[in-house]
C-alpha cells in the first residue's frame, strides 16, 4: 500500500512540475500566448529556419535583412513579431509592401488570422480595383497596412495615408520590387517614415542594389540567410529538354497527359500565356491563365481557382512567380526560359514546398547553352538533360560560356508582364 501511494505522489509531482519549452518550437522563441494559441490552432507548431533565427531578432526591435528560398515561411517570420510589438507597445503602425497584388492578399490574409488575437485591424492596399473600400479601411485606422508600392504611395500622395506613425516598415521580395519599377514609389513612401523605425527586408535572392537600399535605410541589420542567395529548392528536382520552338507545345501536352498533378507554366509574355493556355484547353485540360492583361476579378478566380481544385494546370507570366502559395504544385514547367536567372529560381520555387519533394522541367532551345550554364552556376545545381520519345532531340551548343547580361534587372520588358 505505502509504495502505491508513493508511485501516486511521484505521478502527479511529474504533473505538476512545469514542462521545459522544446527549443525547436514556436513556444520557446518569446510568443505571447494569444499569438502561440493562432499557431497552434493553425497547425504551425515548429518554426521554419527563417522564422527561427528572424522573430527572436524581430521581437528585439532590430532591423533584419532575411534571406530565404520562397515557400520558408517570411511572411510569419514578420508577421508575428509586427504584431506582438506594436501591441506591447500600445502605439505604432507597420507598412508592408510586395511586389504583386496576389501576394498582397495572401500576406493581408496571414496579417489578418493572427491580427485577431490581439485586437488589431489591417488593411490591404493594392491596385487593380476601386478605391472606395480601401479608404474605408483607412478611415478605421488601421495598425498594420499590407499592400504594393504604387498604391500606397497613391494614397500618400492624396492624404489618405498618413505614415508619422509608422514605426515598422517590411520590404517584402524587395528584389522583385525593383524589378518591376517600384524602386521611385518605394524611396518616396520612406521618405515621408519616420526615421526612427524598424526596417526588416526579405527576399530570396539580395542583389547589389537591395543592399544599396538596406545600407541606407537600415541600422546595423541583422542578416539572416538560411540558405545562400540565388539557391534553388533543395527538394526540386531540376530536368530540362533541348527542343526547337516549333515543338513546345507537343511536348507540354505529353508532359500534362503523364503528370496528373497540379502544374504550374511559367512563359515570358501575356501574348503567350493566352497561346499557350488556349492549346491545353483544347486538349481538355481545366487550365486557367493568370498575367497583368487579366483584371483583378480574373485574376482572383484563377488563383482561387487553382488553388481548390477547379483548375489543375495554371499558365502564368512571372507577376505569379511569388504569388502563388500552394504547397500541392507537382510540377513547374518553364515553357521559356525565363530573362533572368534570379527569375528561374522563384519560379521553380513554387513547387517543392512545405518539405515535398518537387520537379521543375525547363524546355530549352539548342542556341541557350549559355543561358543553362549562367543558371547552373547561380544555383549550384546541374539541369538534368531529358529526351521524350514524342519530340526530337536537339543538341545543346554555347554551354561552355555562362551568358552575360541575365543578371537582375537586365530584362526591362519584364516589368509590363
Amino acid at each position: 500500500m505505502k509504495n502505491i501511494f508513493i508511485k501516486a505522489g511521484i505521478k502527479i509531482l511529474r504533473l505538476l512540475k512545469p514542462r521545459k519549452k522544446d527549443k525547436k518550437l514556436f513556444n520557446s522563441l518569446g510568443i505571447s500566448e494569444s499569438l502561440l494559441k493562432i499557431l497552434n490552432k493553425n497547425k504551425f507548431v515548429k518554426p521554419t529556419p527563417i522564422q527561427f533565427k528572424a522573430i527572436p531578432h524581430a521581437l528585439e526591435g532590430k532591423d533584419i535583412v532575411g534571406i530565404a528560398q520562397t515557400g520558408t515561411g517570411k511572411t510569419i517570420a514578420f508577421a508575428i513579431p509586427i504584431l506582438q510589438r506594436l501591441s506591447e507597445n500600445g502605439h505604432g503602425k507597420a507598412l508592408i509592401l510586395l511586389p504583386t497584388r496576389e501576394l498582397a492578399q495572401q500576406v493581408a490574409d496571414v496579417c489578418a488570422m493572427f491580427a485577431t488575437a490581439v485586437k488589431m485591424r489591417t488593411a490591404c492596399l493594392i491596385g487593380g480595383e476601386g478605391k472606395d473600400r480601401q479608404l474605408r479601411d483607412l478611415r478605421r485606422n488601421p495598425n498594420i497596412v499590407i499592400g504594393t508600392p504604387g498604391r500606397v504611395n497613391d494614397h500618400i500622395q492624396h492624404g489618405a495615408m498618413r505614415t508619422k506613425d509608422f514605426n515598422i516598415l517590411v520590404l517584402d521580395e524587395a528584389d522583385r520590387m525593383f524589378d518591376m519599377g517600384f524602386a521611385p514609389q518605394i524611396n518616396r513612401i520612406i521618405r515621408t517614415l519616420p526615421q526612427k523605425r524598424q526596417t526588416m527586408l526579405f527576399s530570396a535572392t539580395i542583389p547589389d542594389e537591395v543592399m544599396a537600399l538596406a545600407g541606407n535605410n537600415m541600422k546595423d541589420p541583422v542578416r539572416i540567410e538560411v540558405s545562400r542567395s540565388g539557391s534553388a529548392a533543395v527538394k526540386v528536382h531540376q530536368q530540362m529538354y533541348v527542343l526547337r520552338s516549333a515543338l513546345k507545345p507537343l511536348l507540354a501536352l505529353k508532359l500534362l497527359e503523364e503528370h496528373k498533378g497540379q502544374v504550374l507554366i511559367f512563359v515570358e509574355t501575356r501574348y503567350d500565356a493566352s497561346k499557350v493556355a488556349s492549346i491545353i484547353h483544347h486538349a481538355k485540360h481545366k487550365v486557367a491563365e493568370l498575367h497583368s492583361d487579366r483584371s483583378m476579378g480574373q485574376r482572383k478566380e484563377a488563383m482561387e481557382g487553382f488553388k481548390n481544385g477547379k483548375y489543375r494546370i495554371l499558365v502564368a507570366t512571372d507577376i505569379a512567380a511569388r504569388g502563388i502559395d500552394v504547397t500541392g504544385i507537382e510540377m513547374v514547367i518553364n515553357y521559356d526560359i525565363p530573362a533572368e536567372n534570379d527569375a528561374y529560381v522563384h519560379r521553380i520555387g513554387r513547387t517543392g514546398r512545405a518539405g515535398k519533394d518537387g520537379l521543375a522541367i525547363t524546355f530549352v532551345r539548342p542556341d541557350q547553352g549559355g543561358d543553362v550554364k549562367s543558371i547552373e552556376e547561380l544555383t549550384g545545381v546541374k539541369l538534368e538533360l531529358m529526351t521524350h520519345p514524342a519530340v526530337p532531340a536537339e543538341k545543346l551548343w554555347g554551354y561552355e560560356h555562362a551568358a552575360a547580361n541575365r543578371g537582375w534587372n537586365q530584362s526591362a520588358l519584364r516589368r509590363k508582364r
